[in-house]
């Protein structure tokens, strides 16, 4: 199952997330995204991502990550983004395809989102060690978005996880 991009083109954008503007539209890996956690080998991908409205007092997104060689994805994650009526506070509604749904919420600041996991869940036969906690930062600078994720697990602290920079495809 997949969250499919159903923008409407001609719906304005709600003003509850006038805020986020910056984010809506298309983006594309600019270089390679790097991921790495105590656990496990560095490795690279590549991503897009979509912000996108239907006019709603919300945005949607999906992210879609990519083997930098092969083009075979890897890893997808799809969900909302809302805002606190009259506060900076946003809160990221994510549900990933390994299982893991998440609810992240933080304050933005200028060109800057910050975001900690409120609520971690996860189906019932996920592979251990568990996700405990993720921390995420989107960053507007110089026309380039960058994210950056930290997480833990069971059995590892709060450490980065991927950082990866994007260039804007289209509006």
């Amino acid at each position: 199952m997949s969250c499919p991009i159903q923008h409407t083109a001609d719906a304005p954008l709600n003003p509850a997330v006038k805020p986020l503007e910056w984010l809506v539209g298309s983006w594309e890996s600019d270089g390679l995204g790097q991921g790495s956690f105590p656990s496990i080998r560095p490795f690279n991908y590549t991503e897009t991502l979509h912000f996108y409205h239907v006019g709603q007092p919300v945005l949607n997104f999906m992210f879609n990550a990519f083997h930098p060689d092969t083009k075979k994805p890897m890893h997808r994650e799809c969900g909302f983004i809302r805002m606190e009526p009259g506060t900076q506070n946003v809160a990221f509604i994510n549900a990933q395809n390994t299982g893991l749904v998440e609810i992240e919420e933080g304050e933005l600041n200028g060109l800057e989102l910050t975001l900690q996991s409120r609520a971690v869940a996860r189906i019932s036969f996920a592979k251990e060690p568990y996700v405990q906690q993720i921390s995420r930062t989107f960053r507007l600078k110089d026309g380039k978005l960058e994210q950056t994720v930290f997480m833990s697990t069971e059995n590892q602290p709060l450490s980065r996880h991927l950082h990866i920079t994007y260039r804007r495809t289209a509006p």
